[in-house]
């Protein structure tokens, strides 16, 4: 049981219970068929895949040959579709299977395409995030180079210190010389 603000006891109902557990914009609604769409985009995208393989042509091929030499060389009783006639239900066989293999092919293209879609549109915001960082560690290294610029290096303070110490034994020899 669920308390609302007023204090009152509700009973939660099973779509409440995995609620926050599912992304938002994936429940599934119910009669929508959402899930339907998909697997049948997977089907489509399975069926161009398979079509474009070599084992499909031979296998095919195969399936032509077969049907042909048997309704041409043989028995008589057991052909189904007549060479007389030119293999008219073989004709029909391809016929219905290309009439259903373009527009399923066209759909998995347009899947591929809208993945692709999706795909160049992360790759965009993802170079220009690397833009924006490269931009970035740009000015912070001119901002380094112009800090080094003030900060004494060792060979300035090696300089001051032979300055000094020949300043020091000038002095100490110029000492020398007025004790003598």
């Amino acid at each position: 049981m669920a308390r609302r603000e007023d204090g009152a006891s509700v009973a939660r109902t099973s779509t409440d219970d995995h609620a926050f557990e599912t992304p938002k914009g994936t429940r599934r609604v119910p009669f929508r068929g959402s899930g339907d769409r998909d697997r049948f985009g997977r089907f489509t995208e399975w069926i161009a895949r398979a079509m474009g393989t070599p084992w499909f042509l031979f296998g095919l091929t195969f399936f032509v040959i077969v049907w042909m030499l048997w309704n041409w060389a043989g028995p008589t009783s057991l052909q189904f579709d007549r060479a007389d006639y030119g293999f008219t239900a073989l004709t029909l066989v391809l016929s219905l299977q290309a009439s259903y293999a373009a527009p399923l092919i066209l759909l998995a293209q347009n899947r591929q395409d809208d993945r692709d879609r999706v795909q160049i549109e992360q790759d965009r915001r993802r170079s220009e995030r690397n833009l924006a960082d490269v931009e970035y560690l740009a000015r912070e290294v001119v901002a380094l180079r112009l800090a080094l610029k003030e900060v004494v290096t060792k060979e300035v303070i090696r300089a001051e210190l032979r300055t000094e110490l020949r300043a020091l034994l000038d002095e100490r020899d110029t000492r020398d010389g007025e004790r003598e």
